[in-house]
């Protein structure tokens, strides 16, 4: 385990509590150490199953903290499901300018006194080549920490307990986001990215 046991005694409210004693009940175990600063990303890997969800949307009620997420305009137009989505966190972005948005949302996390995104860098549950590099450009952009977020199907174990400040190396940041998340599989493991931005990565999928 890379960090404390998050127990439901721990938890102030009833709603926290049943969030994780549901998760509980569901076999899994979730490990969480308090966040290093009032405005950071999650980067959430592997992400391979819709059950990746509903396990992560569990976790985010019994820790209680309003940790935000970003999706396609469209889909935040769609009648009901746009104010649902909204109502958890989601946040509509205009993808056609992607640098323009990453400066946009680093002055718009900065501007906030408590913002934490979560963010997928694989795009997909599907199998992709590498990660996409937006998550990483956006922390050294807005100078805010990472939590690497596991959610780890074969040991039961929903991890928000490892910390990471980026130093602009990429490969020697991106080796140490490897070693966290080393051991740490997805529900259908094949589909997993494998490790490495987009812009650096060298050899062609392994068989």
């Amino acid at each position: 385990m890379n960090g404390p046991k998050l127990d439901s005694s721990q938890l102030p409210t009833t709603r926290q509590r049943l969030a994780l004693r549901l998760l509980h009940a569901l076999g899994w175990t979730m490990l969480y150490r308090p966040l290093p600063g009032p405005r950071g990303i999650l980067v959430v890997y592997p992400h391979t199953s819709n059950w990746d969800f509903p396990i992560g949307l569990l976790g985010k009620w019994a820790l209680d903290l309003p940790f935000r997420w970003l999706a396609k305009d469209p889909l935040f137009k769609i009648p009901v499901l746009g104010k649902w989505f909204r109502w958890l966190g989601g946040q509509p972005v205009d993808r056609s300018a992607p640098q323009g948005m990453i400066r946009a949302q680093a002055e718009r996390l900065n501007a906030a006194d408590w913002y934490w995104l979560a963010i997928t860098p694989e795009g997909t549950r599907g199998y992709r080549p590498h990660w996409k590099s937006g998550f990483y450009h956006l922390a050294l952009e807005a100078k805010v920490p990472l939590v690497l977020v596991y959610i780890d199907y074969p040991n039961k174990l929903l991890g928000v307990a490892d910390h990471l400040w980026l130093t602009g190396d990429q490969e020697a940041d991106m080796a140490a986001i490897r070693a966290i998340y080393a051991g740490h599989e997805g529900r259908h493991p094949r589909n997993a990215a494998p490790i490495v931005l987009s812009e650096r990565r060298r050899e062609p999928r392994g068989e």
